[in-house]
């Protein structure tokens, strides 16, 4: 059984995918541990609830310093034990000792085509914005690994989705969700769960064939 924790900002669409792939069995043999909030007003923990799941609320506001949190972050994490992290929506930097203590087992959804669209100031809407503003004609997103550095580790899965005109970044927003985000995130957490992912000495992250 994997044990999943899933970290999470706003209002969890991605985490409500994961729920629903698990109750239909696209995910097997898998868990949702805890739900981990930066934000106590987050309508993930209430999905969360409603699902049946521990919701934690751990934020920087309560600390007096960034350390104090990170080292709160850390603690919530591995009293839930979780073979996997799944950062679905999480507005906060991963603290470096969260990377070392779970290295390998965090990944990331990002609502674009890494390496495209992505590094700071790429999050959100702001992403879709860029999109936009560039006049590219696909986007999309990508499920990684995260490492230290901001939308850089290991690529495990991506879905393109094509900008069309007239899109507004609401609109577009909403079309990568349901065509690449809602997709690509449960898919990535059911090869995990399969033992099919494994990451090279090049940092390149390969699917086995089942």
């Amino acid at each position: 059984m994997l044990r999943v924790a899933v970290c999470v900002s706003g209002g969890g669409t991605n985490l409500q995918a994961i729920i629903d792939a698990i109750g239909s069995g696209v995910i097997r043999d898998t868990k949702i541990v805890r739900v981990i909030s930066n934000n106590k007003n987050a309508y993930a923990l209430t999905r969360a609830e409603s699902a049946g799941i521990e919701g934690v609320c751990v934020s920087p506001r309560d600390y007096e310093t960034r350390e104090l949190f990170n080292e709160a972050l850390l603690a919530c994490l591995e009293e839930a034990k979780p073979d996997l992290i799944v950062l679905a929506g999480f507005m906060v930097a991963v603290p470096a000792c969260v990377i070392d203590r779970f290295r390998g087992r965090i990944i990331n959804i990002h609502p674009a085509l890494i390496p495209s669209f992505c590094g700071k100031g790429y999050y959100g809407l702001h992403v879709h914005e860029k999109v936009l503003e560039r006049g590219a004609k696909v986007t999309g997103a990508t499920v990684h690994f995260v490492d230290e550095d901001l939308d850089h580790g290991p690529i495990l899965l991506q879905k393109a989705v094509d900008v069309k005109e007239g899109d507004t970044p609401q609109i577009l927003q909403r079309r990568v969700m349901e065509e690449a985000e809602w997709i690509i995130l449960p898919k990535a957490i059911s090869l995990i769960a399969e033992g099919r992912v494994t990451i090279d000495d090049n940092a390149i992250a390969h699917i086995r064939e089942s």
